[in-house]
């Protein structure tokens, strides 16, 4: 029987990994782990809002925010998984270019519409085309999918022609084609990070959690769900199984 629980909020981006890991994490130690994933601009409100969760799996830049206004124990912080953005047409559309930034450049111009996501990808797709410099042109042509909606949804249904999302969110969305991750050089990475919510009356048990999802043996966990490890990725003891 279950002797114990620990509550989490994440964004939608890591849905998928932490349930696995989740699932794996308190079947070993006899502890639930429930973790609702939800938009992340709305997980970091609802943390700051003081609703009462042990363990919170953001955007390292949000968890970063997090800290600085005391709502999670700034040592606590572990990166738990990189997620790469990549791009998708519906599986019928012919397939652009998209292996070079030229090429890329070229096949946004010419798309008729271009979905993103209201987390970290989009903002940073955003940033691209201002770079670019042609974020007004296609001004009419931008669709930022509603929070917790994956753009491969909207691609699926013909709402967008070109999407940019996590490969994650992509990965298992029928009726898309994935075309591969951003081109060399304009690659877009997220890190997402663990970190323990400041009121949680659980810390020790959270901290021994986050030794597990940061442990090298759920690489495989992660890579399945089409993340990547950490560049730093450490743990105090090893992942149960």
């Amino acid at each position: 029987m279950t002797q114990s629980f620990i509550t989490g909020i994440s964004s939608m981006a890591t849905r998928q990994v932490l349930s696995d890991l989740a699932d794996a994490y308190g079947r070993a130690h006899d502890i639930a782990v429930r973790i609702e994933s939800v938009g992340g601009v709305d997980a970091a409100r609802r943390v700051q809002a003081g609703e009462p969760f042990d363990l919170v799996v953001l955007a390292d830049d949000a968890i970063d925010k997090l800290a600085a206004a005391g709502c999670v124990l700034a040592d606590s912080r572990r990166p738990i998984v990189d997620s790469a953005v990549s791009i998708a047409v519906h599986e019928d559309a012919p397939r652009p270019d998209i292996s070079t930034a030229e090429a890329l450049r070229d096949s946004v111009l010419a798309a008729r519409s271009i979905g993103y996501s209201t987390g970290p990808s989009g903002t940073a797709l955003l940033k691209l085309f201002d770079r670019w410099g042609i974020r007004e042109a296609l001004a009419d042509r931008l669709v930022q999918a509603p929070a917790g909606v994956p753009v491969g949804t909207l691609v699926a249904q013909g709402t967008v022609e070109l999407g940019f999302q996590q490969y994650s969110e992509l990965l298992h969305v029928d009726g898309i084609s994935v075309l591969g991750d951003m081109p060399p050089g304009l690659e877009i990475i997220t890190t997402f990070t663990g970190a323990i919510v400041a009121t949680s009356p659980r810390a020790a048990a959270v901290r021994a959690l986050l030794d597990f999802m940061t442990h090298p043996d759920t690489a495989v966990q992660k890579r399945e769900r089409g993340m990547r490890v950490p560049a730093v990725h450490t743990a105090a003891k090893p992942a149960a199984t």
